[in-house]
């Protein structure tokens, strides 16, 4: 029966900068629905991942708005649009539509691709594609919902009078009445908009991974550094990599590798380097640096090493209770956690207190004793990464995930 529902995911970015979305349209398809994903051009490297993920998806990906390199025209028109948009909606507020036109480029572009798929669901993966889904939806006589992995109207800032803060506010409040289900990827953020939407049922489907089956149950080592693991889409300077850094200071006697794995820009490196310069290290810490690979990939490559690091500095309430996916791409590889006390990351190790260890965000020199405690204890170590290995394909996977993001699905459908 499930084989007669249509099922569309609408994103503002890329399948491959949003494996959740990649998830969430996996389970769907593999549960006999027919899916499409409808997204945008967002950048080169995403783009070259697309090219590797889609081929071998069983689900229909389509997408629109051009590029720099097909359709110049087009990706270059809807570029100047976004522009002239962004620019008028600090003149004239958030009427004519503009509110919705200014968080992505080509806001009317998913809009008309979306009318045109008749489905019996609209799910949007972001605050730009969730007019997206309740306007099709309203106008196809379907149901949508909301997969909220981020606390978006503070993501950047927390100041009520920001214009980032007010945009994404007046868009929450317009839109999130009008969806049928609201997920989140943190019990922090589902109690969040729950708090602002009571009568949505907000459900928590954590941000787990599917279980690597090449990952193999961490064993004893022979004596090597402590080689320390960060990844992300973009390498940035606000998600505490300035805590390791000064780690690695307080540890220059010991041996350490810290390996970076995401897109870092010629700005971003270059202030890295001031940082460095000014720690006044004797010796030149031994950081290693990873160009950006297929998201399915990230866990069986960070099997490599010792510890996962989940640094958030907690800059904005979204930063505070968001439940990133490193955690559990870091289970997956068998690796340590050590994260920083933001209140969703806490409230994680103290659920579950063998997987790792919290440190004081900031606070360099409990970062610096976490450390110095695993090089100097080698079997704590491995029994912290044997558990997270074991706690990875036990409950904190996809394969469990997914079946609370399914149910939600079956029970929308069905109303």
């Amino acid at each position: 029966m499930q084989a007669t529902f249509h099922i569309v995911l609408v994103t503002s970015g890329q399948p491959a900068l949003n494996p959740r979305l990649v998830k969430e349209a996996d389970a769907l398809t593999t549960s006999g629905y027919k899916v499409t994903v409808i997204y945008q051009y967002w950048n080169a490297w995403g783009t070259e991942i697309d090219q590797q993920i889609l081929p071998v998806k069983k689900w229909n990906a389509i997408r629109i708005g051009g590029t720099p390199e097909t359709h110049k025209a087009l990706y270059w028109i809807t570029r100047v649009r976004h522009k002239a948009v962004k620019i008028l909606i600090k003149l004239v507020g958030f009427k004519y539509w503009l509110a919705e036109r200014s968080l992505s480029r080509c806001t009317f572009l998913l809009l008309k691709d979306a009318l045109r798929q008749r489905a019996d669901l609209y799910i949007a993966h972001n605050l730009a594609a969730l007019p997206v889904a309740v306007i099709a939806a309203k106008k196809n006589k379907a149901k949508c919902g909301f997969d909220a992995e981020d606390f978006h109207r503070n993501e950047i800032t927390n100041n009520p009078y920001h214009m980032d803060v007010r945009l994404k506010t007046f868009l929450e409040e317009k839109y999130i009445p009008k969806t049928d289900y609201l997920t989140a990827s943190s019990p922090a953020i589902a109690a969040l908009y729950q708090q602002l939407f009571p009568s949505k049922k907000a459900v928590t489907v954590l941000n787990a991974f599917p279980v690597v089956k090449e990952v193999s149950l961490p064993a004893v080592k022979a004596a090597e550094p402590l080689k320390l693991f960060w990844f992300s889409q973009t390498i940035g300077l606000n998600r505490g990599l300035q805590d390791v850094l000064s780690a690695l200071k307080f540890l220059e006697d010991k041996q350490i590798e810290l390996h970076l794995l995401g897109f870092i820009d010629k700005e971003t490196r270059k202030q890295l380097d001031i940082i460095i310069q000014e720690l006044q290290f004797a010796n030149k810490p031994n950081i290693v640096f990873h160009q950006p690979i297929n998201p399915d990939k990230i866990p069986l490559f960070a099997a490599q090493f010792d510890v996962g690091l989940a640094l958030e500095p907690g800059f904005s309430l979204n930063n505070n209770v968001a439940l990133s996916n490193k955690i559990f791409t870091y289970l997956q590889a068998g690796l340590t956690v050590v994260a920083s006390d933001t209140t969703a990351q806490k409230q994680f190790i103290n659920k579950n207190p063998a997987l790792g260890f919290c440190y004081e965000k900031g606070n360099g020199q409990q970062l610096t004793a976490i450390l110095k405690r695993l090089i100097n204890e080698p079997g704590l170590l491995l029994q912290t990464k044997q558990e997270a290995f074991k706690a990875a394909r036990n409950d904190l996977n996809w394969e469990t995930e997914s079946l609370k993001f399914l149910k939600v699905v079956e029970e929308t459908i069905a109303i």
